[in-house]
């Protein structure tokens, strides 16, 4: 398999909070389970979270595939440096952050353009990036077959900092095509509305992931993606279909359709500072 051959997807954000890394976790995981080899990098080189969240230790980081790869590149093989995270019969390797933040400032683009090139025998590799426009950042977008575009649109400074990123990535000559907008925490009550926002970025945002924090809360804790410990979350089944986009071949046994619900009365504003949406996915982890 050539490294062209490869698809890259960049999980990006210009706010923090925004899911992002989370993201990148079940996006690797559903390529995971759909058949496909997937490798998942941690890029956010100082404070990754990807490990953590996955309840993983590793023997070798990024910094050691860096020393190895500039030393003798001829023979270098990136699977002597990946961690494989499984569960059950489903596994997709990744690639940690260094340990030490000191060790994130040796890090070079260079070497991590070559690292993530040498990756020739993956189907998708997942790029969980942080969320400025760096050095780093700009070169694996340029890497990069899709830009997973996240953000959570619930507030106008998060909404300005997305359309700034967003215009920014056009600015960089990116193709609009390449660009897939990606709505976290998209709850159809809220008071700004998906449409007002995809008014003013003059585009069409190509996916919208419902909120759910009782079921990413668990997750976390359980140490294993959502479509592992809770499958019935509408959040699971959202990420399931956006799986299914980014591989052309959605398999609809995967989506179980949820029952629609409504609640009696206004939902306050800061509704979900209180843990009012609970409801989501009490009965989904009995």
């Amino acid at each position: 398999m050539d490294a062209t051959s490869s698809i890259i997807i960049s999980v990006f954000s210009t706010s923090s909070g925004s899911g992002k890394t989370i993201t990148a976790i079940n996006l690797a995981a559903g390529l995971a389970e759909e058949g496909y080899r997937t490798c998942l990098v941690d890029l956010d080189l100082q404070f990754g979270d990807v490990m953590g969240y996955l309840d993983m230790v590793s023997d070798f980081t990024i910094a050691d595939a860096q020393k190895a790869i500039l030393k003798d590149e001829e023979n270098f093989k990136i699977d002597d440096y990946l961690t494989e995270y499984k569960c059950g019969d489903t596994a997709f390797s990744v690639l940690p952050p260094p340990r030490e933040i000191n060790d994130a400032y040796l890090i070079s683009v260079e070497a991590v353009e070559k690292i993530i090139s040498s990756m020739k025998g993956f189907n998708f590799i997942v790029l969980d990036l942080t969320s400025v426009f760096s050095t780093l950042n700009l070169a694996m977008l340029d890497m990069s077959t899709v830009i997973n575009f996240v953000g959570v649109l619930d507030f106008l400074p998060a909404v300005k900092n997305y359309k700034v990123g967003y215009d920014t990535l056009l600015r960089f000559d990116y193709e609009e095509s390449k660009i897939c907008l990606v709505e976290n925490q998209a709850d159809s009550d809220r008071y700004i509305k998906a449409r007002d926002v995809e008014r003013l970025l003059g585009t069409t945002i190509y996916h919208h992931l419902p909120s759910d924090s009782s079921a990413v809360t668990y997750s976390i804790r359980m140490g294993k993606p959502l479509m592992y410990c809770v499958p019935l979350s509408p959040l699971t089944q959202s990420y399931w279909q956006l799986v299914g986009r980014y591989t052309n071949r959605t398999k609809k046994s995967r989506i179980t359709p949820m029952p629609v619900e409504e609640k009696k009365g206004a939902k306050k504003i800061l509704s979900w500072l209180f843990g009012d949406d609970e409801w989501l996915t009490a009965q989904n982890m009995k």
